[in-house]
């Protein structure tokens, strides 16, 4: 926590994956958690741990992995603080992550995300509210974790109007908006009337928005938005669905792949190519420019010559 400065998210998950494994040591060996040793956790026990969280906790591959990885971090340390199990601790760092099928990015088109975003009832307070954060979501592609922590001073108006967020692992980075978007922001923030350090998108008693709380706002005004868009009831409408719709947005404008890593703050370019693979379009484009081989139908029927020397080996 304090040499590496790991978010509170990372912290949580390390804790509760050795908690976790010390409860199933716990239970395999009946030794308390304070008394195990080195000894009571090698690789079988390791390995035992991760088909438990598999089979009987139901965890899919992605999870289990997860769990490694805390794991793994934990005798990443140890083989530096304990050189006499370096063995022990070789034999678990050893342990590879499970292979899994990549998911497919659901992501929707652009009359699907209008009428989402036209789906809350601007009438009301809290519908300008949804209105305004799926429209800014659509339009930025922010996590959900990144909308959560909006202040109000986060939004620039003034010439290159932007969005300012602190994404995931602690990096910066200014989105820029539209000048409609800008509008419809600014017109917002002045019924808002909040400080520059408040939320910039609250609850109606003033606190921020939890991760629930957008994701059913979302999932809400989707299934209302299935009237006018019968094909969102095929679909389950998240948040991330949101960043999903922006990159292919993008994509579908001709934005290089490194401009929307950057957009969306992807660490690693592999990440957006997953948007690659799930365009269509893109394939389809590839293909009408390629003509097809001039070939004829048939059985291939060799010379008489090549076979007599065939018939001759």
């Amino acid at each position: 926590m304090r040499q590496r400065e790991a978010s509170p998210r990372t912290i949580a998950a390390y804790r509760d994956t050795i908690r976790l494994l010390l409860n199933y040591a716990h239970a395999r060996h009946g030794i308390q958690p304070a008394k195990l040793s080195w000894q009571d956790l090698d690789a079988t026990l390791i390995s035992a741990f991760l088909d438990y969280l598999e089979h009987e906790r139901g965890n899919c591959a992605r999870t289990r992995n997860a769990r490694l990885a805390a794991i793994r971090s934990l005798y990443a340390h140890a083989a530096l603080q304990h050189p006499e199990h370096a063995h022990l601790i070789a034999r678990v760092l050893a342990i590879p992550p499970k292979r899994h099928q990549r998911r497919d990015v659901h992501y929707l088109t652009p009359e699907e995300g209008n009428a989402l975003i036209n789906a809350p009832d601007r009438r009301t307070w809290t519908g300008r509210r949804d209105h305004s954060l799926m429209l800014l979501a659509m339009q930025t592609g922010l996590r959900v974790s990144e909308l959560i922590t909006l202040d109000c001073s986060d939004v620039r108006l003034d010439s290159g109007a932007h969005v300012r967020c602190h994404g995931k692992g602690r990096k910066s980075r200014a989105v820029p908006i539209t000048a409609a978007t800008a509008n419809h922001l600014r017109t917002w923030l002045k019924e808002r009337s909040g400080t520059p350090h408040e939320p910039l998108f609250p609850t109606s008693t003033g606190k921020r928005l939890s991760r629930d709380a957008i994701e059913r706002l979302v999932a809400k005004h989707a299934e209302r938005a299935a009237d006018e868009h019968p094909t969102l009831r095929d679909k389950q409408v998240t948040p991330h669905v949101l960043r999903h719709s922006n990159a292919m947005n993008l994509l579908h404008a001709g934005v290089d792949t490194s401009v929307i890593a950057l957009w969306l703050g992807h660490a690693d370019i592999r990440s957006t190519n997953a948007y690659l693979h799930a365009d269509i379009t893109i394939k389809q484009r590839a293909l009408d420019r390629t003509t097809a081989p001039n070939t004829r139908t048939g059985t291939y029927r060799p010379p008489d010559t090549l076979l007599a020397y065939l018939e001759s080996l």
